[in-house]
């Protein structure tokens, strides 16, 4: 199996089986929305000593926001807001093509799957909905 066929099917299965899916009552909420497509996400998400305790998502969209979003809440549950915003800034950099033309970052695991969303522009904001609801709700939460 090639490299971008496992990344596919990363992405697949997080949308079939979105993981940390579900609401936080007293939670931060946030709504994410992509107004080009009609994606929208509500984030969940509750910090405690500038630790991200939980974070969850609900929402409706395509395969790439849907799993973006899985895969992030898995990617920042338990770190701090400085380590969220380490991997937010790693994601982005690897959506926007900002990486050129490096392997993507191991230490973003298996967000590197979103790598080729930087070829196709109209993804972008797709990939990166749910990121930008987290960014916003840890700015609520200070």
């Amino acid at each position: 199996m090639d490299l971008g066929a496992l990344y596919e099917e990363v992405i697949l299965d997080h949308n079939r089986s979105p993981r940390n899916w579900g609401d936080i009552p007293g939670a931060t909420h946030v709504d994410g929305r992509n107004p080009l497509c009609g994606d929208r996400i509500t984030l969940s998400l509750q910090v405690e000593d500038d630790v991200i305790t939980d974070v969850r998502f609900t929402g409706e969209g395509c395969a790439i926001s849907k799993a973006s979003a899985s895969m992030m809440t898995q990617a920042v549950k338990g770190k701090t807001r400085k380590e969220a915003e380490a991997i937010f800034e790693g994601f982005h950099d690897l959506v926007m093509g900002k990486a050129g033309t490096a392997p993507p970052d191991k230490s973003l695991g298996s967000l590197r799957a979103f790598a080729g969303v930087s070829r196709f522009p109209a993804r972008v904001k797709c990939a990166t909905m749910a990121w930008h609801a987290l960014r916003e709700g840890l700015s609520r939460e200070s």
